[in-house]
């Protein structure tokens, strides 16, 4: 459904009067084309940490210009500041002495990353302190910047600086068009550097549930443009327009419904025997079955959570005992920002999305060892066929009530589960990033 206040807002009048009333101004997002390059503009780079050597070498290899200094009057497509040497509270002043001049300077749809250490991996209280602080610092940052303009605090693990790449393409990239205000989290693992950064799932194998239709019918156009073969799965009801979306990315349907007693087996003997095993599993299938709790019936609540976490934990589980995913794999979870904040009238819903946070948690430690990871997406308010069914003003805030002032698209989920997919991210491993323009609901 188009949004037609932004379509209002971008004409001359409606820019002029939305201004004078003090209106949300949303930004036309930047996002990814075949070709385009990482950034619009310069990236300029600051602090003394020991993580501004992976940043030169990714934009080197992107062929993007890099700046130490500070010039007056140029638009930079990217500020990146290295925040893992500050070691104490004094030292966060390095935070305002590099932003202050620099922070107006960012193109619209720029790019902004502070990166940093996990504060536990500190070596002294002092460190921690300073180190949590830039949470609080980015996501403030977040709700200032304006135009399309996004920031993003990276924590790397000491001595996995190795594993930055992929993250860094994908936070300084359109790609990320709808993130905002996130942390990401990279520690160990084994990334494989994709011999072309365009197609980075070339000869990978994935499976994409809930794929005939809106988010999942993103998600395998997605994968397949990456590279990878996609065997789509979704119930035999939704079996025509399921057979179009896998015809039309050159991959393959599996009709299936994923509560069935037998379709873990199922899923496991189709992938096992028809290629080998798989190296993504994308659990996009769920449903809403709305109402307060004391009006919710038995089916309501059974259906929610039978879908939404049931069913991949037992597919996970399949997957895992019938070593049908391969080493350095991918699992891929859609939780939501309903999982995080709650919301009224969705007390199933929400109950399912956190515990898809829980799994992602406490799964990440033992697909370590294979080696493999899992990881999650957490979408806001994103334009669908459900959110287009949403009574006027519900839909209105759900837009508005973020930072971007506007609904994502299934594209910018799509994207975020393609970085997470990558071989490249093999130290990107229990995360839930928030697809959600920074909603103002939640943390």
């Amino acid at each position: 459904m188009s949004d037609r206040y932004q379509q209002l807002i971008e004409t001359p009048p409606g820019r002029f009067v939305s201004k004078q009333l003090g209106l949300p101004q949303p930004q036309r997002l930047r996002r990814y084309e075949p070709g385009q390059a990482l950034l619009e503009g310069p990236a300029l780079l600051g602090g003394d940490g020991a993580l501004l050597g992976p940043v030169r070498d990714t934009l080197t290899a992107a062929k993007e210009e890099a700046h130490d200094d500070f010039r007056e009057g140029l638009r930079y497509g990217a500020l990146v500041f290295d925040a893992s040497g500050i070691s104490s509270t004094e030292e966060l002043r390095q935070l305002y002495d590099f932003f202050h001049p620099t922070i107006r300077s960012v193109r619209p749809n720029g790019r902004v990353l502070v990166l940093a250490r996990p504060p536990e991996a500190s070596h002294s209280p002092h460190a921690h302190t300073a180190q949590r602080a830039l949470e609080g610092f980015t996501r403030s940052l977040g709700k200032e910047l304006r135009r399309g303009a996004t920031v993003q605090l990276v924590q790397v693990e000491p001595g996995r600086e190795q594993n930055m790449e992929s993250t860094l393409r994908f936070l300084l990239s359109a790609k990320s068009a709808y993130v905002d205000a996130q942390v990401v989290r990279i520690g160990p693992g084994e990334s494989e550097t994709p011999a072309d950064w365009d197609r980075p799932l070339a000869g990978k194998l994935a499976l994409v549930t809930g794929a005939s239709r809106g988010i999942g019918e993103s998600i395998a156009e997605t994968l397949a443009r990456d590279g990878a073969r996609v065997v789509c799965l979704d119930v035999p009801q939704q079996g025509d327009a399921l057979a179009e979306v896998a015809n039309r990315i050159g991959g393959e349907t599996l009709q299936l419904d994923i509560t069935a007693d037998n379709a873990p087996a199922l899923v496991v003997e189709h992938l096992n025997e028809r290629h080998g095993g798989v190296d993504v599993v994308v659990h996009n299938a769920g449903v809403t079955r709305d109402k307060t709790l004391g009006r919710m019936d038995d089916q309501q609540w059974d259906m929610v959570l039978g879908i939404n976490i049931t069913a991949q934990e037992r597919i996970n589980q399949a997957l895992l005992e019938g070593d049908a995913l391969r080493p350095n794999g991918r699992l891929v979870a859609v939780s939501s920002q309903s999982g995080i904040a709650g919301n009224a009238g969705q007390t199933n819903y929400a109950t399912s999305k956190a515990a898809v946070i829980g799994m992602v948690h406490a799964l990440a430690p033992e697909l370590a060892k294979r080696p493999a990871t899992i990881n999650a997406v957490a979408p806001g308010f994103i334009e669908t066929q459900m959110t287009a069914a949403m009574p006027t003003f519900t839909r209105e805030a759900g837009r508005r009530l973020n930072s971007m002032s506007q609904g994502g698209l299934p594209v910018d989920v799509a994207e975020a589960i393609a970085w997470m997919a990558s071989p490249a991210s093999g130290g990107v491993n229990g995360n839930v990033v928030r697809v959600c323009g920074q909603s103002l609901l939640g943390a």
